[in-house]
């Protein structure tokens, strides 16, 4: 487990420009009242998701974060994305200097087999023209699965039309803002990314975001 995490984590490192670093065997950092509250117990393995801070780090935290989350999920383990429901003192211990803390990973083996939350349906969070392509709604289904903060799913995907000088689709993705909002946008980026090409589909997205 830790050598495959451990070797993906430095993958995501030098694509994203990050510092992400695996914490194993640290049982401080999320033995508090807070993460109690937060139902977490027996904690000791989890991810530091940090880096420069430089515009798109949010995004690039979101983005890799989550590339890491469904590799640790593939191997059997549990992940839960956490805000603020741990010990910063511990955390900010494998932070470089000059790096900024977006937020932490919690891995480990759920007591629980866990519990479905209430889903959007796709025509809440997209707008597409009629006729629009499988793949398109392929990729909405799998945004929908993303692990939004407090789960309000607050974004917005469209099929918005050609882009200039290529001639492929192109698709805009908008949050409704709200706490970590850069981060689950990012996220809701990558499993539409993986929902489209399981589908078969080629896209551009609309401006720039890392």
């Amino acid at each position: 487990m830790t050598r495959e995490l451990k070797i993906e984590t430095e993958r995501c490192n030098a694509e994203g420009g990050l510092h992400i670093r695996l914490v194993t065997d640290e049982p401080e950092a999320f033995d508090s009242t807070m993460a109690h509250y937060g139902k977490f117990s027996g904690v000791r393995n989890y991810l530091v998701l940090a880096g420069p801070d430089r515009p798109g780090l949010d995004e690039r935290c979101g983005y890799y974060g989550e590339r890491l989350v469904l590799l640790a999920q593939g191997l059997g383990l549990n992940t839960c994305w956490v805000a603020l429901t741990f010990k910063k003192r511990y955390v900010k211990k494998s932070v470089a200097r000059g790096d900024r803390l977006v937020i932490v990973i919690a891995i480990g083996h759920d007591a629980t087999a866990g519990s479905a939350h209430k889903v959007k349906g796709a025509d809440e969070v997209s707008k597409a023209p009629a006729g629009a392509p499988e793949w398109f709604a392929a990729g909405v289904e799998a945004a929908l699965l993303v692990p939004t903060a407090m789960n309000q799913q607050k974004f917005e995907i469209e099929l918005t039309g050609t882009a200039d000088g290529e001639g492929g689709p192109v698709v805009a993705l908008r949050n409704g803002g709200g706490a970590y909002s850069k981060v689950d946008l990012s996220i809701v980026r990558l499993h539409f990314e993986l929902g489209t090409a399981a589908a078969g589909g080629e896209f551009s997205w609309e401006g720039t975001w890392r």
